[in-house]
């Protein structure tokens, strides 16, 4: 009796949650589309996106050309890309997390997006193009990165004890991490004073100064990695236990990790290729909803997702009006919410264990 009132109450709560997750998301993405520098009438604004979405407009006859290329062309891309990236992160470190059974898994701790940013910092050094690719040049390279990046911390982990400890993957990500640094600050050193600028605020991370190109850019590999990963729920769940347990419950241990390292991979690359290093919000988001729902990742992966867009939508909104009409990037403002964050989250974690 008391077990079902207990999965009833869980079941509700994972409900409220969701709703929760898209009233945040909406009430995010609006806070984005009304609040800058430049202000616009909230019927304005209503006006511009229901022209261009269904053809008409409620409120007024004639809608300025600036205000609708501000509005169409430059605050709602911002917010998508924000959504998306912040969604892509969240994503990825929720499935690291699970992955390697540790709450300071994520893809900048493990090395991941460390060699996106590589990839990237060597296409824009380089000014390199592929021909076939063209404009997805940039994400596809910050991919590879990515990946080739996860395949060393592996080798480096398989080499030292030959079991892939989870303690030995996040020692081997902090080391491939520390030499991937030095090398983009080599790039860096060897840039000249135009490309230095460009470069060092791309690493910092940033949503700001794109456009819809850089929206379509990363919605295939989003929706790619994002299926990759919804489709692994439960493998995550089965590796909670150990891989052996994973096995005797008919998982297909390598398949899976192969998948889930894929799918994160990609959603890591893409994120990077398009914002730069954002840290934190794959560490911090899947930790809080873990927290709030339990482990079972079925519900985990996507409302990581929802929490981690709007999340990103919020920390662009702070970067780009607490000094208006400057900007701060997007990574320092992660780093100052995130950073206390999780530090709380994990005392009181530990405090709840003793």
């Amino acid at each position: 009796m008391q077990s079902s009132f207990i999965r009833k109450s869980l079941a509700n709560k994972i409900v409220w949650m969701y709703v929760f997750s898209g009233v945040f998301v909406i009430c995010t993405a609006l806070l984005g589309l009304f609040i800058s520098s430049v202000h616009y009438p909230i019927t304005l604004i209503i006006d511009i996106l229901s022209t261009k979405l269904v053809g008409i407009s409620l409120f007024n006859d004639e809608i300025p050309m600036i205000a609708e290329k501000i509005i169409w062309d430059i605050r709602l891309p911002r917010v998508l890309l924000a959504f998306f990236v912040g969604a892509a992160l969240s994503l990825a470190g929720s499935a690291f997390q699970g992955l390697l059974r540790n709450p300071l898994a994520d893809p900048f701790t493990i090395g991941v997006s460390s060699g996106a940013s590589l990839g990237a910092v060597i296409v824009l050094y380089f000014n390199l193009t592929i021909p076939f690719l063209g404009t997805y040049t940039l994400p596809f390279i910050a991919i590879i990165g990515g990946f080739f990046a996860m395949m060393i911390v592996f080798a480096v982990t398989h080499l030292s004890n030959r079991k892939l400890s989870i303690e030995t993957i996040i020692l081997a990500g902090i080391i491939v991490t520390s030499f991937i640094g030095a090398v983009n600050s080599l790039i860096i050193a060897l840039s000249s004073r135009e490309d230095i600028g460009q470069i060092l605020y791309w690493l910092m991370g940033n949503v700001g100064m794109r456009g819809w190109s850089h929206v379509k850019l990363l919605i295939p590999f989003f929706f790619i990695g994002t299926l990759f990963l919804l489709l692994r729920s439960r493998e995550l769940n089965a590796f909670a236990l150990g891989e052996e347990s994973a096995e005797h419950l008919g998982v297909n241990v390598q398949k899976g990790k192969i998948f889930i390292i894929i799918g994160a991979s990609l959603l890591t690359g893409a994120a990077v290729s398009v914002s730069g290093s954002i840290g934190f919000v794959g560490l911090v988001i899947p930790h809080f909803i873990r927290l709030l729902i339990g482990p079972n990742h079925r519900h985990v992966l996507p409302l990581s997702m929802l929490i981690g867009g709007g999340y990103l939508i919020i920390a662009d909104l702070i970067a780009r009006t607490v000094i208006e009409p400057s900007e701060l990037p997007i990574g320092v403002i992660t780093a100052l919410i995130g950073a206390p964050v999780f530090a709380l989250l994990l005392i009181k974690e530990r405090i709840g264990r003793e």
